[in-house]
Parts: structure tokens; C-alpha cells; sequence
């Protein structure tokens, strides 16, 4: 199956302002964030890409702009699966305030039982659940049109990469708040048939090691390097 490219927006206004953003309207890229956007074309410069997917969200949009440009023959779809989390009455609320909720216990310590008030608010186990079955379909389509050895990048937020991460490591939903990945930072797993492969986790460096290898690697076999492998070439 092909490896997904994630990629967090860059710092926004919200996460300045200390305002949990959610679906809010108005939250764009701060100074720093589209300096970080405006780098990507060239951490990705070796990367063959199939395809983007994005959030519907403007922060995404902005941050994945530049490679768009840099690449026009890139097509990007969105898909509101990968979406921020629906925080509910949370939404637009300052972070220091909501520390004292006593749900913000629950959302840290045991986020599969936690389910956001208000009309609107969402579960993390339907959030996880939407973006996971987002890249299982991504997967099966870019393998279907671009091969089984086909890169391509999608762009989204925090917790949602976070749970797609704890679902490709197969840690329990409870576990993910242990996952940090940082703005604008690049999260890389390899879907194989049977289990995927972790290969970056909030990079925010060089990503060369992530192009296609010449010669058939263990990832591609679809078992583990023992002994931990050579790395990149």
C-alpha cells in the first residue's frame, strides 16, 4: 500500500492566541506558520508525489499553498474526514480556561471515554474513527491510480494525526495523548498488507530518506528490519 506524507498545518493564530480553534471561522497561518508552509517545497524537493489531501479548514489550505504552487501538477482534494475535531461549546475557548473543566481530565487521560458538549461537540473515538477510515480509503484509490509504491500527502491537524498514528502503532485511543507532533512537523507511515511502518513522526527536517528505495526494502517485504536496518541510503 502507498506511504502517507502527513502533514500538520503550520502555526496559526489560534495556536498563538491560546485559543482551541476547531471549525472556527477566520483562524489563518501566522507569521511563523507560513514561513513553515513556505519551506515545504523544499523538504519534499525528493519526494515523487501522487496526490494531496486536505482539510477543509483554511490553515491546512494556506500551509499546503506553496507545494501546491511549486508542484502544479499536483492535484489536491479535500476531505472532511480529516477535519479538526468538533470541539463543540469548547470551540473558540481559551486553552487556560478549559484546564479547569473537568473534562479536560477525561480528554487527557482517557480521551476513548471523552465527548465534547454542546450539540456540535464530537467524540475522540468518532474522530479517530472518520480519519481512519479516510486513509484506508486514500490508500486503496492512490494505489489503484499511482501503485502500490506511490507517496502522497495529506494535510491536517493535531489530534487527528495523533490518532492516526496511535491506530497505525496499534495503541488503544487512551494512549494517544503521549504522541506530540508539532506545527508544520511531517509524519510519514508506510501501509504494507498486513501492518504498517511508522518512518517519521514530527519531523520537522529533511525528509529525503522517504523516497522511493532502488532495490526491494523490508518495508516494501512487509517485515521488520531486525536489528534495526540500515537506514536510508
Amino acid at each position: 500500500m502507498p506511504t502517507l506524507i502527513l502533514i500538520r498545518h503550520g502555526r496559526s493564530t489560534a495556536n498563538t492566541s491560546g485559543v482551541l480553534a476547531g471549525w472556527s471561522p477566520g483562524v489563518t497561518l501566522d507569521e511563523r506558520g507560513l514561513a513553515q508552509a513556505a519551506g515545504l517545497p523544499e523538504r519534499l524537493a525528493e519526494l515523487p508525489l501522487a496526490t494531496a489531501v486536505c482539510s477543509p479548514l483554511p490553515r491546512c489550505a494556506d500551509t499546503l499553498a506553496p507545494l501546491l504552487a511549486a508542484r502544479p501538477e499536483l492535484t489536491v482534494h479535500t476531505d472532511e474526514r480529516i477535519g479538526e475535531c468538533h470541539y463543540g461549546d469548547w470551540t473558540g475557548r481559551k486553552l487556560a480556561e478549559l484546564n479547569d473543566e473537568p473534562m479536560m481530565e477525561v480528554v487527557q487521560r482517557h480521551p476513548s471515554a471523552a465527548v465534547f458538549p454542546g450539540p456540535e461537540g464530537e467524540s475522540m473515538r468518532a474522530m479517530q474513527a472518520r480519519a481512519v477510515e479516510a486513509v484506508r480509503d486514500w490508500n486503496a484509490r492512490v494505489a489503484a491510480e499511482h501503485g502500490e509504491d506511490a507517496r502522497y500527502v495529506m494535510c491536517s491537524h493535531g489530534d487527528i494525526i495523533k490518532s492516526l498514528v496511535a491506530d497505525a502503532l496499534g495503541m488503544h485511543l487512551d494512549l494517544f495523548q503521549r504522541i506530540s507532533v508539532e506545527p508544520c512537523s511531517i509524519t510519514a507511515i508506510s501501509y504494507t498488507r498486513l501492518r504498517p511502518f511508522l518512518l517519521r513522526l514530527g519531523d520537522t527536517g529533511n525528509l529525503a530518506g522517504l523516497a522511493p528505495r532502488t532495490e526491494e526494502g523490508p518495508v516494501a517485504a512487509g517485515d521488520a528490519a531486525v536489528g534495526g536496518g540500515a537506514g536510508a541510503p
